[in-house]
C-alpha cells in the first residue's frame, strides 16, 4: 500500500483516514458474525457445564450455581474467552505478515494484512463486551445494598478505571485486562492516522501491539476460574503460547522490511525504529521467554493452584504495572521519534544533495 499522496489526496494528509476505517468495519461484518457465533456456543457450553455441576468456576464462587440468575456473568466470560480467541488469531496474522511469508497463494501479503485488520477491530469490540458485561453484572448485585445511581458509579469504577478493583486477585488481574484494552484501541486505531503520523512513524507505533495480546493472556491466566486450577486446561493456555513466541522470534530473525534486519547497512539502518543493539536485545529476550514458556509446560509449575490451595497474595503490586505502563510508553515514544527524526534527515539529505549540471 502506498503512503504517498496522490493527485488529490494531499489536502487529506492530518487528516483521520475514516475511508479506511469504514471500509475495514466493512470488511469485518463477516469476521465479527462469526465471533458472536463463537461468544454464543462458548456462553452455552459455560451455562451447561454450570448446570451439570463440572465448572470450575462454581468450585470457587458457588453463589453463581445459578446459571439464569447470573446470565451476564457468564456472558462475560464467553466474551472475554472469544476475545482472547481473536487476539490470538491476529496476532498470528500480524507475525505472518510481517515475518518470512507463508508460501501459500491464500496467505499473500495484502490477504494477510487484510485479516489482521478486520481480526483487530473485532477484538477491540470483544474486548469491550467482554468489560461491559462484566459492568452490567455488577450493577446487578450492587444494587442489591446500593441505590441505582451508587451501584452505577461503583460498577464503573471496579469495571472500567484502571486501579479502581480493590479486592482479591482482581487488583492485578482487572488492571491488566484494562491496560490491555486502553492501550488495544489508540494502537488498533493508529493505522487510520498513518498519514498524519508518516507510514514510518506508524510501524514503529504498530510494533508495540504485541504488548496488548501479552497483557490479555496474563490477565487470562491470572483471572479465568475456568483455568483457575493445575490441570490439562491451564497447561494447554500455556501450551498454545509456544506457537506465538516462536512466531515472533521467526519474525524478528527475518523481518519481511529490510530495514529490520540485522544484516542491514546504510540508509535503510540509520531509518530503522531501534538500534542494532536493542534490535539483538529484542531477539534474545524473545528466545529467553520461549525457553521459560517450555519450562512451565514441562515442569508444571505455571502458578495454578489445587482446591486445597490457600488463596495466593496478588502480584505484582499495581506499582509495578504503573512503572511498566510508563516504560513502555516512553519506549513508543522513543522509537516513534527516532524513525520521524530518522525519516526527516534522510529527506533534508536528498534535498540538499549534489546538484546537477547547468
Amino acid at each position: 500500500m502506498s503512503t504517498t499522496p496522490g493527485p488529490g489526496r494531499g489536502k487529506d494528509r492530518g487528516r483521520f483516514d475514516w475511508a479506511a476505517l469504514r471500509a475495514d468495519l466493512r470488511g469485518a461484518v463477516p469476521d465479527a458474525s462469526l465471533a458472536l457465533l463463537i461468544t454464543v456456543l462458548i456462553y452455552w457450553l459455560l451455562y451447561v457445564r454450570v448446570e451439570n455441576g463440572s465448572s470450575a468456576t462454581i468450585k470457587i464462587m458457588p453463589m453463581l450455581a445459578d446459571a439464569d440468575e447470573f446470565w451476564m456473568y457468564w456472558m462475560c466470560q464467553a466474551f472475554g474467552w472469544s476475545a482472547m480467541l481473536w487476539a490470538y488469531a491476529t496476532v498470528v496474522f500480524g507475525l505472518l505478515r510481517s515475518g518470512p511469508r507463508p508460501r501459500l497463494r491464500r496467505l499473500s501479503a495484502a490477504r494477510l494484512e487484510k485479516w489482521h485488520r478486520t481480526t483487530s477491530l473485532t477484538t477491540i469490540g470483544l474486548m469491550f463486551m467482554h468489560a461491559l458485561f462484566f459492568f452490567l453484572e455488577q450493577i446487578r448485585t450492587n444494587r442489591d445494598q446500593w441505590s441505582t445511581g451508587r451501584s452505577v458509579w461503583t460498577a464503573f469504577v471496579d469495571v472500567f478505571v484502571p486501579g479502581g478493583y480493590a479486592t482479591g486477585t482482581g487488583r492485578v488481574a482487572i488492571l491488566v485486562g484494562l491496560l490491555a484494552l486502553y492501550l488495544a484501541i489508540p494502537l488498533g486505531l493508529a493505522f487510520y492516522l498513518r498519514h498524519r503520523t508518516g507510514s514510518r512513524a506508524w510501524l514503529a507505533l504498530h510494533r508495540f501491539a504485541i504488548v496488548v495480546y501479552i497483557l490479555s493472556a496474563w490477565h487470562t491466566l491470572l483471572y479465568t476460574t475456568q483455568g483457575w486450577f493445575d490441570g490439562p486446561f491451564r497447561t494447554m493456555l500455556w501450551v498454545l503460547q509456544i506457537p506465538i513466541a516462536l512466531l515472533l522470534l521467526a519474525r524478528l530473525a527475518a523481518p519481511a522490511r529490510r530495514s529490520e534486519r540485522l544484516t542491514a547497512r546504510g540508509a535503510r539502518t540509520r531509518e530503522s525504529a531501534l538500534p542494532l543493539s536493542a534490535r539483538w536485545l529484542g531477539r534474545a529476550a524473545v528466545v529467553a521467554v520461549l525457553l521459560a514458556l517450555v519450562a512451565v509446560v514441562v515442569s508444571g509449575v505455571d502458578g495454578g493452584r489445587s482446591p486445597q490451595d490457600a488463596p495466593l497474595a496478588p502480584w505484582p503490586e499495581k506499582w509495578v504495572l504503573w512503572v511498566g505502563l510508563a516504560l513502555f510508553v516512553l519506549a513508543a515514544a522513543v522509537a516513534v521519534v527516532r524513525v520521524r527524526r530518522r525519516s526527516e534527515d534522510a529527506a533534508a539529505s536528498r534535498a540538499n544533495g549534489p546538484a546537477g549540471p547547468g
